[in-house]
């Protein structure tokens, strides 16, 4: 090895570099986006918690991405802010493994609550007599544990394959944050095999939620087209559009992120999609279902409303 090439235990980060001078202002608009997101979160949360009208197994799902959206955020985000703070922005190797570890596992973990949500719509508008048999509390907590172990066990094992490998050079990634193929390419050894592992493996936990998706929407768009009123029309396909919009922009970025080919990856085009998918997409997550959802508006201002001297006197 070279001298400035050798064995390394911190990565430093140069998404920011050229943009020196614009650091303060990327620092507080980052940090307005993840206090609203974390706010906006907290607020469904917390609104379906303390309203039994909305204890369903569609808002147990929303609950749950809501979570999940608070947890993904804040795995990258305050990073972000401190590299915005600081001149050397680095982190160990140990550090960068653990975010990648539990971005990775919630990415994949919102792929499967995803495909839960849509089944839940599916049997809402599909078989509507059939909704609490089929969407019980119990089948509600099996899908979300089984996103989670999936989530979990696939990913874990994934980023520990990729961390036994041996890392040597700069240690310089462009990017705002630890991403898989970025730190594959530091490695030392050929590393085609395990890209081709984790090509297969993408495109099959994937586009296997993504089918899982696809096919009850098809079968919900058949089932709303022959509902004879346009008032009932419009009415069975408010109830799933917020989520055919965050999976539009939860997957649109995660596709063509993950399973374009190696020769296609550019830093700056990498960038712009990954901050698509972890920033903009949870930030975005409170307003689709807020403002497009008429039960949790309701539940809203039915809580704003209320006035606590007058249920105390």
């Amino acid at each position: 090895m070279s001298g400035s090439q050798s064995v390394y235990t911190t990565f430093t980060f140069l998404a920011f570099s050229s943009l020196a001078e614009l650091e303060p202002v990327l620092f507080v608009v980052f940090l307005g986006i993840y206090l609203f997101t974390m706010g906006g979160n907290l607020i469904i949360i917390s609104l379906i918690w303390v309203t039994p009208s909305l204890h369903t197994p569609m808002y147990f799902s929303l609950v749950s991405l809501s979570f999940l959206e608070m947890c993904y955020i804040t795995s990258m985000v305050p990073q972000m802010l401190v590299h915005l703070l600081v001149e050397t922005k680095t982190v160990s190797v140990g550090r960068c493994a653990a975010q990648i570890y539990i971005f990775a596992i919630l990415g994949l973990t919102e792929c499967g609550l995803l495909a839960a949500m849509a089944y839940d719509r599916f049997v809402a508008i599909c078989y509507p007599l059939h909704y609490t048999l089929l969407m019980g509390p119990c089948v509600c907590l099996k899908l979300a544990a089984a996103s989670w172990t999936t989530g979990v066990v696939v990913e874990s094992t994934q980023i520990t394959c990729l961390f036994s490998l041996p890392f040597w050079g700069t240690g310089k990634i462009h990017h705002f944050f630890g991403d898989i193929m970025p730190v594959v390419k530091l490695a030392c050894v050929d590393t085609s095999h395990i890209e081709t592992v984790m090509f297969a493996i993408s495109e099959l936990f994937i586009m296997t939620p993504c089918l899982l998706l696809l096919c009850p929407y098809l079968r919900i768009l058949v089932t709303i087209v022959r509902i004879p009123p346009a008032t009932d029309r419009r009415k069975a396909f408010s109830t799933c559009s917020s989520h055919i919009l965050v999976v539009s922009l939860f997957y649109g970025a995660a596709l063509f992120t993950y399973l374009q080919p190696k020769t296609a990856h550019a830093p700056e085009t990498d960038k712009a999609t990954a901050f698509m998918y972890t920033v903009v997409t949870p930030a975005l997550n409170p307003i689709i279902y807020t403002l497009r959802n008429k039960e949790v508006k309701e539940a809203f201002q039915r809580v704003t409303q209320r006035n606590p001297l007058r249920q105390m006197a």
